[in-house]
């Protein structure tokens, strides 16, 4: 993190023109969500006299980088033209050659970057430009660049998987009418994004008495077909969950792991283990698992993000143990009051600048609020 502070704050003042075409290159990015993992999200747009001449973005991991795309559609108008990347340029041969030499070898002479790379294999391209000659200007939007890959950064500055949960709830925060019956909180368009958004993980999760009251599949479902499915997390303490659901059913759709207590008795492991799900114990703590040794041994499996539907005991845990990178919070305009089922209940306390808006939008009725943990 210092040395990329380092290189934002050696760069030049950048233009509202600047401004306009890196917005431009991050929105261009976020079409290869679910298809580049573990590959960062990348645009890149070419621009020479105030006009656009190449633009492209990362839309499958192996396949080209956003510069190489641009630039080859540029050709010989990237001459003396400025290209605008949402992250710093590889300086390393990996399943490509390094975008460096495509950016040294088009004749650009100014880049302005959005953010550097926090890889320590694949930085090193600002210098490398720099070094050359060009005029390299970073910084620009960095914020929002940081929040698009925010899992991409997680990855390279924290041991843990990257976590974000999401919920459907009512004005008042209410996610169900009774905890043994699902209750339609959201609309069709808000379900679509949700299987979008899933789609950009390496695993979903829900504990127990979500599955037990959805029958969930939680496979991504939509337009958008991810590149790999992901994996299925239950945390399942007592090991109650029916082989009968449909959760077991689908197992060869996309893994299943059931993390259960370490107490259990090993036949009733056994017995799921034989209907194809892993079955990871894991020690107790507090009222279940212990989360934090739970978030590990899944990492340790190669899941380094985690998409979290619930429920609300699970959540208000994992909350309450500041285990949450993120919140997707869509939000219904309507209340159900009463004695209907709290998105949080239990004791729980966050700080007041311990979230920061990092997206809001609207689906038909509802709108989505996302919250990043401020300098997790």
């Amino acid at each position: 993190m210092e040395k990329a502070n380092e290189l934002t704050r050696s760069t030049q003042d950048w233009t509202a023109e600047d401004l306009r075409w890196i917005r431009n290159a991050l929105e261009l990015a976020e079409r290869g969500w679910g298809r580049v993992d573990p590959n960062p999200l990348v645009g890149a747009i070419v621009v020479r006299d105030g006009t656009m001449v190449g633009s492209g973005y990362h839309a499958e991991y192996g396949g080209p980088h956003a510069e190489v795309v641009a630039l080859r559609q540029a050709g010989a108008e990237a001459e003396g033209a400025t290209l605008y990347l949402t992250l710093e340029p590889c300086a390393h041969h990996g399943k490509t050659p390094p975008c460096t030499e495509a950016v040294l070898e088009s004749g650009v002479t100014r880049v302005v970057i959005a953010a550097p790379d926090p890889n320590p294999l694949a930085r090193g391209g600002i210098e490398r430009l720099r070094e050359a000659g060009l005029e390299v200007v970073v910084g620009v939007e960095e914020e929002r660049a940081r929040a698009l890959n925010a899992i991409f950064y997680h990855r390279h500055q924290a041991s843990r998987p990257y976590l974000a949960l999401k919920y459907g709830l009512t004005l008042d925060a209410r996610i169900s009418e009774r905890p043994d019956r699902p209750t339609q909180i959201t609309g069709a368009a808000a379900h679509a994004e949700v299987h979008r958004l899933r789609a950009g993980f390496q695993a979903i999760m829900v504990g127990s008495g979500t599955a037990e009251a959805d029958d969930p599949l939680l496979t991504v479902r939509g337009e958008l077909v991810p590149r790999r499915p992901p994996a299925r997390v239950i945390i399942d303490t007592e090991a109650r969950l029916s082989p009968k659901m449909r959760l077991f059913q689908t197992i060869p759709e996309a893994p299943l792991y059931l993390l259960v207590a370490e107490d259990l008795p090993t036949t009733r492991v056994e017995e799921l283990e034989g209907y194809g799900a892993e079955v990871i114990p894991v020690p107790r703590g507090g009222e279940g698992l212990d989360l934090e040794a739970a978030l590990d041994q899944l990492g340790e499996r190669g899941i380094d993000s985690i998409f979290c539907e619930g429920g609300g005991r699970l959540g208000s845990a994992l909350l309450q143990a500041r285990l949450v990178d993120r919140l997707y919070l869509f939000y219904a305009p309507f209340l159900l009051g009463g004695d209907t089922v709290p998105a949080f209940p239990g004791p729980l306390q966050t700080k007041p600048n311990e979230w920061i808006q990092t997206r809001l939008e609207t689906f038909d009725n509802d709108f989505l609020v996302v919250l990043d943990r401020r300098n997790p």
